[in-house]
């Protein structure tokens, strides 16, 4: 922009924060309409028409910001969300605190009324700076812009600071940050604005500027400690901010003949090289009593199974923690000591380590009871139509290079339970919080950062009518290829399955727990205009998988919820006598 452009310094300011956000790597920004916010839309519209990022736009803040979360998560870029002021930011505040706590680069951009309202009862105006807590990695209160020169560095070092927080570059945890940005009247472009004193091209010569690195953290800290071998060690691999770090801890494993406990999160080659049906081997306690490790590797952050923490609460076990920037995940208080990824790749007999020895006779018994789990749960198969049944085909049915979103609550744990490998090219989750809100939104961002990549969500109903406007796409908005498999048990199945569920409370559970809605997925497919097919039988279900996703396509597989409590006793059961006899 030339210096004698004339623009308004609301518009200015809009102006120079976009422009450093896609010079630091910014590539999509998801937007949502507003009066306060218009000039970071006219900014943001501007930057797509030169073709400088990708604008997506939507109506319901909670689900832009899943939007955005999907799109980080996808991408491994920091992605930005801008909304307008009020409570327009709050409902950012979910997939904010995911985004904390999966380590996603969010990047909040909130439009506020200038300082002097605040306080004095003015519409619309409350006291945004803060109003997300502690969860923001960085955060900054830019005051309202007024004609004088000076600014323009210091709103480009505010995003460059931002940019390398949101991004873990500076060491940290990477996670979202916020932005409030006050802007004053007049909102919107104005030719008879006075001239901006300062060129909005360019930076000042002697700026301390950061350019932040916007991919996953390469993981090339010096190796401060090592792993000894020990002989009987079991590896468990947690949900990953950074996938190559699940991808090493496989690695490191196969090399010492470790077997692996791998939650069904990041590529395929982590669960490949895992046990079949890993997690569902932990359950069977009898065997795990005679074929106890001496130690467990935990990689990254569990987040599924009893099972897994009850093993790491055994008594004598020693537990060795790898683990990302941050707090360490050691929620019972039992690891003796944490490391850095870089322990993973010293090599055996390096410093701090001994030559892998024994005869393997461990290690093949675990190998040996996955593959008989396996089997046996093959032979027998999985009653149609149940949640274990609905994974198991979907899984089966998977394209090698889909991509898939899988919901919290039962379906992550049907597929954690039910199949026994890999799934797809990669499987992506909201593990931070591991909450059902914002996953039709979250799927569809993740579909749209890997375009060409055949995109696929596996989601309960009560998770779809949780983010329904998800679904909400507007005519001039990227549309993503995405096929949504909806198991549909009309309410709240996963509780079934624990406490709540069992026969004696029955009589408080459906209106507690159950909590059914009767909702008719159908009609609410046809008000978005989205194609919904009815899969009756496993048949029907693996078609519909097999076909590429074209447009966002919903596949609905009617469930009973008293089922799930039944199919899952009857697999533990079948384990037990797999391996016990």
């Amino acid at each position: 922009m030339a210096e004698s452009t004339l623009v308004t310094p609301s518009s200015a300011l809009a102006t120079v924060l976009v422009d450093e956000l896609v010079r630091n790597g910014v590539r999509d920004v998801v937007l949502c309409p507003g009066s306060r916010s218009a000039p970071l839309a006219y900014a943001v519209l501007a930057a797509e028409r030169a073709a400088r990022l990708r604008l997506h736009v939507r109506v319901d803040e909670r689900s832009a910001g899943f939007l955005a979360v999907g799109l980080a998560s996808g991408s491994g870029r920091p992605v930005v969300v801008v909304t307008t002021s009020g409570t327009a930011v709050v409902n950012l505040h979910p997939a904010v605190l995911e985004a904390h706590h999966a380590g996603l680069p969010l990047v909040v951009v909130s439009a506020d009324r200038p300082h002097e309202l605040r306080g004095t009862g003015a519409n619309q105006t409350t006291l945004q700076p803060g109003v997300f807590g502690g969860v923001t990695r960085y955060a900054a209160d830019l005051p309202a812009p007024v004609v004088r020169p000076g600014l323009t560095p210091f709103w480009r070092s505010t995003v460059c600071r931002a940019l390398a927080a949101a991004t873990g570059w500076a060491g940290a945890t990477p996670g979202p940050v916020h932005l409030n940005v006050c802007l004053r009247e007049p909102l919107v472009p104005d030719d008879a604005a006075p001239a901006w004193p300062d060129s909005l091209e360019g930076r000042p010569d002697g700026g301390p500027w950061v350019r932040t690195d916007v991919g996953p953290s390469s993981g090339d800290e010096p190796v401060v400690d090592g792993l000894a071998h020990v002989e009987r060690t079991l590896v468990v691999v947690g949900h990953t901010r950074d996938p190559r770090l699940a991808v090493l801890a496989a690695g490191w494993a196969g090399e010492r003949g470790h077997p692996v406990v791998a939650e069904p999160f990041g590529p395929a080659s982590v669960r490949r090289a895992a046990l079949p049906h890993g997690p569902l081997l932990l359950t069977v306690t009898d065997w795990l009593e005679e074929h106890a490790p001496e130690r467990v590797v935990v990689v990254g952050r569990p987040t599924l199974t009893r099972a897994v923490g009850a093993l790491l609460r055994r008594p004598g076990l020693r537990v060795d923690l790898v683990a990302e920037a941050g707090p360490w995940p050691d929620p019972s208080h039992v690891a003796a000591q944490v490391h850095r990824p870089g322990s993973l790749r010293a090599e055996p007999g390096g410093p701090g380590q001994d030559a892998p020895g024994g005869d393997g006779v461990w290690s093949r018994a675990w190998n040996r009871a996955g593959q008989q789990l396996a089997d046996a749960v093959a032979a027998r198969g999985f009653p149609w139509p149940s949640g274990l049944g609905v994974a198991a085909t979907l899984a089966g049915a998977l394209p090698e290079d889909a991509l898939l979103v899988v919901g919290s609550s039962n379906p992550v744990r049907d597929l954690d339970l039910g199949a026994p490998g890999a799934v797809g090219a990669e499987v992506l989750a909201n593990r931070g919080l591991a909450g059902i809100d914002g996953l039709v939104s979250t799927a569809v961002g993740a579909a749209l950062a890997r375009p060409g990549q055949p995109a696929y969500a596996l989601l309960g109903d009560l998770t779809v009518l949780h983010d329904a406007n998800g679904f909400l796409v507007g005519p001039d908005e990227p549309l993503p290829d995405l096929t949504v498999v909806v198991v549909n048990d009309d309410g709240g199945g996963i509780f079934t399955t624990l406490e709540p569920g069992a026969p004696e409370r029955a009589a408080d559970f459906e209106r507690l727990f159950g909590t059914p809605t009767g909702t008719d997925l159908a009609a609410l497919c046809r008000a978005h205009g989205i194609r919904h097919d009815l899969a009756a039988t496993s048949a029907d279900l693996a078609t519909a998988v097999q076909t590429r996703p074209d447009g966002i396509r919903v596949v609905e597989v009617t469930v009973g919820r008293a089922s799930h409590r039944q199919t899952h006793a009857d697999l533990r059961a079948l384990a037990r006598g797999t391996l016990t006899g």
